[in-house]
């Protein structure tokens, strides 16, 4: 599948390569097409508007003559007639006579003719002094400026061939960065690819353990009809047990799918961070008594910052019940908060068991566990540091990880204190 896509990306990149070659390749070539005939445009309307017969008795091409030696000015009566005040003799003169005979007035044309290529401008003669006395009955009605350009035009063909060249050369150019460009794009595609897919496993493996429970338990209290309420509550224990796990493991589920397509929405408002940190750690002071664990709060008063209460209550909720897991009995957990100087800061350390160094770079991954059995006999089903890494981030904030093995983890989160935006 990866290959097809590769190939396809591949193709696309080539085609834009090539497109954006031909638009630039057409622009210098038009640019310099246009520059080689403007200045002989120039010179010839301004050597064909400059001719003027200057007496009746002198020679008629007298005056300004010439300004581009490869410029020759020829006249046209009103009857058709062409007068060469160039006075060149050659084998040209007949295709020449034909290029006047035709020409438009004002228009500049290019016309070919055997061997060369013609470059034609066509002026009317508006001086009073009409008659050229050289030719018999000949009154000038036109000037006709013509201008060999073989070497303009020998040097635009020059340049085509060079860019055709350059087309060919450059095809395995092209296709050799575009191949490069497209693997390099198809690598975080696969990876999110194998990511999905380890990903669909996982929940998959996870969402079964549960269903298993609650079938196995439910078939054999219906081997057991006879059987009362109370002989059976530890299967019912077992189903309301592995039924709540299921649903807690549906609900982060969804949790991460919302983030992935960008569905979910923070409702910002100005939060206290302080009173929701002592709020979250009273729902947890049960546990403290139960699992003779110590909770300390050592928080900042009147931390505020902009973000969203339930979802920074999500979080903390995470973090805690996260640290009462790991810590063993007799152990300390130790929530501190402080105010920084753009951000609200604050920790969640423990006494437990730690992390090993190769697992801290993957503790929030999804369904990442450090030791899968242990994690899943205390309710793990490693997604909540997954879920609480995406609520940080979504407060553009930071949250990191430090532990040594045996010393216990502490998580620190850092989170811009922002402001609300003004309501128009």
């Amino acid at each position: 599948m990866f290959q097809r896509t590769l190939r396809k990306l591949t193709l696309l990149i080539s085609l834009v390569f090539l497109l954006i070659f031909i638009v630039f390749t057409s622009t210098i070539y038009g640019y310099i097409s246009v520059r080689q005939f403007d200045k002989i445009d120039d010179a010839m309307r301004m050597q064909a508007q400059s001719f003027r017969l200057v007496s009746e008795r002198n020679a008629p091409f007298r005056g300004r003559r010439v300004f581009d030696p490869r410029i020759f000015l020829l006249l046209r009566s009103e009857d058709g007639r062409i007068a060469n005040l160039a006075a060149f003799r050659n084998e040209d003169n007949a295709n020449l006579a034909e290029i006047a005979a035709q020409s438009q007035i004002g228009e500049i044309e290019t016309k070919e003719y055997e061997t060369h290529v013609y470059r034609v401008l066509c002026v009317p003669y508006l001086h009073e002094e009409k008659l050229l006395r050289t030719e018999e009955n000949f009154v000038i009605k036109d000037v006709i400026a013509v201008s060999i350009v073989d070497t303009e035009i020998g040097l635009l063909n020059y340049l085509l061939w060079i860019i055709a060249g350059g087309l060919v050369m450059g095809m395995a150019a092209i296709i050799a960065a575009s191949y490069y460009l497209a693997k390099r794009a198809m690598i975080p595609i696969e990876a999110a690819w194998e990511k999905q897919q380890r990903f669909v496993a996982d929940a998959s493996h996870e969402l079964r353990s549960p269903l298993t429970g609650i079938h196995s338990n439910a078939e054999l209290m219906l081997r057991h009809p006879e059987n009362t309420v109370e002989q059976e509550s530890n299967r019912i224990h077992t189903i309301i047990k592995e039924s709540s796990r299921m649903t807690k493991l549906i609900a982060s589920l969804l949790t991460l799918a919302r983030s992935d397509a960008n569905k979910t929405e923070l409702q910002l408002t100005q939060v206290d961070l302080s009173e929701l940190i002592e709020l979250v750690s009273e729902h947890f002071r049960p546990l403290e008594e139960l699992e003779q664990i110590q909770l300390l709060v050592d928080v900042v008063p009147d931390l505020k910052l902009v973000g969203d209460k339930e979802r920074l209550h999500q979080l903390l909720v995470i973090l805690l019940d996260n640290a009462f897991k790991y810590t063993p009995k007799g152990g300390r957990i130790t929530v501190a908060g402080a105010k920084g100087d753009k951000n609200i800061l604050f920790s969640v350390q423990d006494t437990g068991c730690g992390i090993q160094p190769e697992n801290l770079p993957h503790i929030f991954d999804r369904f990442f566990r450090e030791d899968k059995s242990r994690s899943r006999d205390k309710g793990g089903i490693g997604l909540g540091l997954s879920i609480a890494k995406w609520i940080v981030d979504m407060h553009a904030g930071k949250i990191t990880a430090h532990s040594e093995p045996g010393n216990g983890a502490t998580f620190k989160v850092s989170i811009p204190v922002g402001k609300l935006q003004k309501e128009s």
